[in-house]
């Protein structure tokens, strides 16, 4: 069957242009305005954010994990982020950074973005909860691309799941 609506990332694209040409954020032409959407995203990415970390934690560290977020906090720059990561005692050990799944809204962006602690960035344009839920495999591939990434910077033996 053919339709005619987007799949969700694509929609969530098509928004992220629209607001580049029209010069705005959730319908927010001004600094404060878009701080006031993203303050509001921050709190609608937590549930899908803890989520995906949870299914990281669970299938593939086998419950040794551990999630924590920041909330919303101001950078040093005058922008500001949300933070969720999942720390465990393999990774520890190895002295690398946690899978993360970063939302940021840089002083000097036009509008926020996701990344995660080793893989670039990728719009954040959400305004409801609907939207927010639509993030979750963006968020895996965030996740699982931090994972690897991770394992490449050491090696395989800092995930539980693939030990004998």
């Amino acid at each position: 069957m053919t339709t005619n609506v987007p799949p969700a990332p694509l929609d969530a694209l098509v928004r992220h242009f629209a607001d580049l040409r029209d010069g705005t954020h959730a319908g927010h032409t001004t600094r404060q305005g878009k701080e006031s959407a993203f303050r509001q995203v921050a709190g609608l990415l937590d549930a899908p954010a803890r989520q995906v970390l949870a299914e990281f934690d669970r299938h593939l560290l086998l419950g040794a994990g551990a999630i924590e977020a920041t909330g919303l906090r101001a950078d040093a720059t005058g922008g500001s982020f949300a933070t969720w990561s999942l720390s465990w005692p393999a990774q520890r050990a190895a002295g690398i950074a946690p899978i993360t799944l970063t939302a940021h809204y840089g002083a000097g962006f036009h509008h926020p973005h996701l990344r995660g602690a080793t893989v670039g960035e990728w719009p954040l344009n959400v305004t409801d909860a609907r939207q927010a839920a639509e993030l979750v495999p963006v968020l895996r591939a965030i996740a699982a691309a931090d994972l690897h990434n991770l394992v490449f910077q050491r090696d395989w033996r800092i995930v539980p799941a693939i030990h004998p």
